[in-house]
């Protein structure tokens, strides 16, 4: 079988090989998965350049998201989501993951949907919940609401009730951000983020503000925080890591929260399970739908890495063997 593999770091289209590889074997608590969709996340071009916090050992596979069918045993057939472990990720055309983490997808949902339902929106969903406790009528500030951790982020605010500040670069990203329902869109290009989100709160500022650029990005977001609100940091897609003062924090009495989605798999693995039938009742109801801005071919894995980190995407790429 084909697999996209990093043989040495560095840019994606420098680095990675589709390589002739052995298919996986399952075996106890595995299950052997033909690949039916890959979903790209920023994660994935930092593995590529070794900038991730994980390392996994050369040559690696990235792909951190999969919707795929099950090709074994009694579950054959079934289609399920899932995580794949590195250094055997989603990019190739089949992958083995643990079968306590493949988590059912409804029969409706399409491929390129479902693979786009794990990562941005688990995140978003225990960031804005668990993490941040946000509250229906709260105000909600999204950076970089266009992609795939944005527009995650910004149907989960309206769903939870909340009113939704976004930021994006271009009046088409704005135009994205105002059809997933944002009640304010902020063109980063052209205007400060921090007096709008002052002057449509009435100076309030933002209850929960959502970051997952980091820099100078976080250091503006401290400037429009409400008093008790939660400022919670997702990544650091700027490039980056911002420092946090603990006396501005102490004077205007917010909270700056941590939020790593994937610990959860060690220190509380219920979070994941449940969070996804939170989601897929969300589905149902209409209340969330994943933007994939591009379906392309797995073969592209190369230049639709490039394209992300070009942040030349909207919502989420999906790649289809």
């Amino acid at each position: 079988m084909k697999a996209w593999r990093v043989h040495e770091l560095g840019e994606p289209q420098d680095v990675l090989r589709y390589d002739d590889v052995d298919e996986p074997v399952d075996g106890p608590g595995l299950l052997r998965l033909r690949v039916d969709a890959v979903a790209l996340n920023f994660p994935d071009l930092l593995l590529c350049r070794g900038m991730y916090q994980e390392k996994p050992v050369l040559p690696f596979t990235p792909g951190l998201e999969v919707c795929g069918t099950v090709l074994d045993g009694p579950r054959a057939g079934e289609r399920v989501l899932a995580a794949p472990a590195l250094p055997h990720g989603g990019l190739a055309e089949q992958v083995v993951v643990a079968e306590a983490a493949a988590l059912q997808v409804p029969v409706d949902m399409p491929a390129a949907k479902a693979a786009s339902m794990l990562i941005t929106y688990q995140t978003g969903y225990v960031g804005l919940h668990r993490r941040a406790a946000l509250q229906a009528g709260e105000t909600l500030l999204v950076h970089a609401g266009a992609g795939g951790v944005g527009t995650a982020a910004i149907q989960l605010g309206k769903a939870a009730g909340a009113r939704v500040i976004a930021t994006a670069g271009g009046p088409d990203k704005v135009q994205v951000c105002k059809e997933l329902g944002a009640d304010v869109v902020i063109d980063y290009n052209a205007e400060d983020f921090v007096g709008v989100v002052k002057d449509v709160t009435e100076g309030r500022g933002a209850d929960v503000i959502y970051d997952s650029v980091g820099g100078d990005v976080f250091d503006r977001s401290r400037r429009c925080i409400a008093f008790e609100g939660r400022i919670v940091v997702v990544g650091f897609a700027g490039g980056r890591i911002a420092d946090a003062p603990t006396n501005h924090a102490l004077v205007k009495n917010y909270s700056i929260v941590g939020l790593h989605w994937g610990l959860y798999r060690q220190q509380d693995p219920q979070v994941i399970p449940r969070t996804h039938a939170a989601l897929v009742a969300l589905w149902e109801q209409g209340l969330v739908d994943p933007l994939v801005g591009a379906e392309l071919p797995l073969t592209d894995a190369p230049q639709a890495l490039a394209r992300l980190g070009d942040r030349g995407t909207v919502g989420k790429v999906v790649l289809l063997p």
